[in-house]
C-alpha cells in the first residue's frame, strides 16, 4: 500500500491501543486495558451493535430481546464470569445445579446429573439412565478410550490432532452404539461439528474434563446475552478517555518502516494511530488486513483461512401457551434430526410474561438445513418440541423468527488444534485475541473471555504496567489429576 495515503489528517484518532472487533475478546481486552492499566483505547466494530457472535437486539415484532442463538454458560466459565463479576452483572445469571441437563431420547426424558463427588465417581448416578440406553458391553467399551484420556498431558493431545475423533474412537474399540447415544450428542453439543470431522484433540481434551471435573452446572443470562457485558465494557472504555466506533470497519495494518505495528487504517479513510494494535476478529478476516503490516505478519495470517466457520440455524417460536417448566433440555443424536438444543427464555428471564412460552432451538452444524425454507424450519422445530412438550402440538404459535448465523464457532477440524495461535504475533506492537487463539479451551464465549485477557496482559506489559486476569484452564481433579501426571512421565 502507497505509505503517501497514510498522511494524518484532521479526522484521525490518536490512541495507546487500538482494537478491531466488538465481540466478547475485544470488548473483555478493552475493558481490562482501560480500567486497570488507564491506557486510552479505541475500539472499532464493523457491525452495527457490539458483541460479536454473541450479539442481542430487540425482535421487531414482539419486543423481546433475543440472541444470535441462544447460549449456555457454565459454573467452569471462570474468565467469562470474572469480567461479568467486575462489570456488576453476574447476578443476571441464572444458574441449574440440578439437573445438571435433562436429555430426550427415543420419547424419554432422562434427567443427567452432576454432584460433587470425587471424579469419576460423580458418573454413578447417571449409570442407570445410560443403561436404559446401551447395554453394559456398550459402556465398558469406552474403558480403554477413558483411561487413555485420564492420562494424557497437553503435548500428547495435541499428538492426535491428526486423527478424526470418530476413527480414533474406533481405533479404541468404543462400539457403534456408545458412539451414537454419548459421542455424537455430547461432542456436537460442545464442539459443534461431527465426529468424523472433528479433531480428535479436541474432542480428548473436553473429555478428560468432562472425566475429571465434577460439580459443574449451567447457567442462563436472564437478559439479553449482550447485555451482560458490551454496556459495561464500552462503559470501561470511555471512561477511560477511550472510543467506541460502530459500523466502523478496520481496511488494513500500518506499520513502520522497521515492521513495527503504527496503527489501523479505517474503511472511512480515517487512521487510529497507536502504539499497540489487538486484532479480536475471526480467522478468515486476517489475511485482508495485513497491509503494511504483511510481510512480518505472513506467518501469523496465513492459516486463519484455514478454520473453516460452523454454521447454525437457531429458530425461535412464540407460543400463546405454557408448554414446559423446564428451563433448558437437548435431543439424543438421532439420524434426520434437525435441533440439538432447546431453551424456554419464558422460564429464564424474569421480565417476559410467564402465560406463553418463548421456545429458542438451536441447528448446529446445520449445512443441510441452511438452505431450507423459513417455513420448513419452523415445522422441523416444532414436531421435535412437541416430542418434548407434547402441548407444543395443538398451541397457537403467534410468531416465529429464523436466525442463520454463518459462524458460530471455528469448527475444529483435525489438524487445527496445532494452528491455534498464540496472542503474540511476529509484528511488533500487535497482538491477537479470539475463541480460536491458543487458549487452551474449546471455542467458545469462555475462550474468548480468556483470549482477551490474555492480549490485555502482553499489551499492559508492553506499557511497562503489570496486569493479570487470564484465569487458568479448569484442570482435572484428583484422583483423576494423579494419572494424568503418571501418564506425561512415560
Amino acid at each position: 500500500m502507497d505509505r503517501f495515503a497514510h498522511r494524518s489528517t484532521p479526522e484521525d484518532i490518536t490512541a495507546d491501543v487500538v482494537i478491531a472487533g466488538g465481540g466478547i475478546a475485544g470488548l473483555s481486552c478493552a475493558a481490562w486495558l482501560a480500567a486497570d492499566c488507564g491506557l486510552r483505547v479505541v475500539l472499532v466494530e464493523k457491525d452495527n451493535q457490539l458483541g460479536g457472535r454473541a450479539a442481542s437486539w430487540l425482535d421487531p415484532t414482539t419486543g423481546d430481546a433475543v440472541d444470535i442463538g441462544p447460549h449456555v454458560i457454565t459454573s467452569e466459565h471462570r474468565n467469562f464470569l470474572a469480567l461479568l463479576e467486575r462489570l456488576g452483572t453476574a447476578g443476571q445469571l441464572q444458574w441449574q445445579p440440578d439437573p445438571l441437563i435433562t436429555l430426550l431420547d427415543g420419547g424419554r426424558q432422562l434427567r443427567m446429573h452432576a454432584p460433587r463427588w470425587p471424579p469419576p465417581l460423580h458418573g454413578l448416578p447417571n449409570l442407570p439412565n445410560a443403561l436404559r440406553c446401551m447395554s453394559w458391553r456398550d459402556l465398558m467399551s469406552n474403558m480403554s478410550v477413558a483411561w487413555t484420556a485420564a492420562r494424557l498431558d497437553e503435548r500428547q493431545t495435541l499428538a492426535l490432532d491428526d486423527l478424526d475423533a470418530e476413527s480414533y474412537l474406533r481405533l479404541h474399540g468404543v462400539s457403534g452404539r456408545s458412539i451414537d447415544w454419548f459421542w455424537r450428542s455430547s461432542m456436537l453439543a460442545l464442539l459443534n461439528v461431527p465426529l468424523a470431522e472433528c479433531s480428535a484433540a479436541a474432542v480428548m481434551r473436553v473429555f478428560r474434563l468432562m472425566l475429571g471435573r465434577s460439580g459443574y452446572c449451567f447457567g442462563f443470562p436472564k437478559v439479553a446475552l449482550a447485555d451482560l457485558f458490551a454496556p459495561g465494557c464500552r462503559r470501561a472504555v470511555e471512561a477511560g478517555g477511550g472510543q467506541v466506533h460502530t459500523s466502523c470497519a478496520a481496511r488494513s495494518l500500518l506499520a513502520t518502516a522497521g515492521g513495527a505495528f503504527e496503527g489501523m487504517l479505517l474503511e472511512d479513510g480515517r487512521i487510529v494511530r497507536a502504539r499497540a494494535g489487538v486484532l479480536a476478529l475471526p480467522p478468515q478476516a486476517l489475511a485482508a488486513l495485513a497491509g503494511d503490516a504483511a510481510g512480518a505478519a505472513s506467518d501469523c495470517f496465513a492459516n486463519g483461512a484455514l478454520f473453516k466457520p460452523c454454521a447454525y440455524v437457531s429458530t425461535m417460536l412464540w407460543f400463546d401457551d405454557k408448554l414446559t417448566p423446564e428451563r433448558f433440555w437437548a435431543r439424543v443424536w438421532a439420524e434426520g434430526d434437525l435441533n440439538t438444543d432447546f431453551y424456554d427464555l419464558s422460564n429464564i428471564r424474569p421480565q417476559r410474561p410467564r402465560t406463553g412460552s418463548l421456545i429458542a432451538a438451536n441447528a448446529i452444524h446445520a449445512d443441510e438445513a441452511w438452505t431450507w425454507s423459513d417455513a420448513r424450519l419452523v415445522a422441523q422445530t416444532r414436531r421435535e418440541l412437541a416430542e418434548f412438550a407434547p402441548a407444543a402440538a395443538g398451541a397457537l404459535l403467534r410468531h416465529s423468527r429464523v436466525h442463520r448465523i454463518p459462524m458460530a464457532v471455528p469448527c475444529p477440524a483435525p489438524g487445527t488444534e496445532r494452528l491455534r495461535p498464540a496472542a503474540s504475533t511476529a509484528v511488533q506492537g500487535l497482538w491477537l485475541a479470539g475463541d480460536w487463539t491458543a487458549t487452551g479451551l474449546p471455542c467458545s464465549m469462555e475462550s474468548a473471555a480468556r483470549s482477551g485477557a490474555l492480549a490485555a496482559e502482553h499489551v499492559a506489559a508492553a506499557f511497562g504496567r503489570g496486569l493479570r486476569h487470564a484465569l487458568p484452564a479448569p484442570s482435572v481433579q484428583w484422583p483423576i489429576a494423579a494419572l494424568t501426571h503418571s501418564g506425561s512421565r512415560r
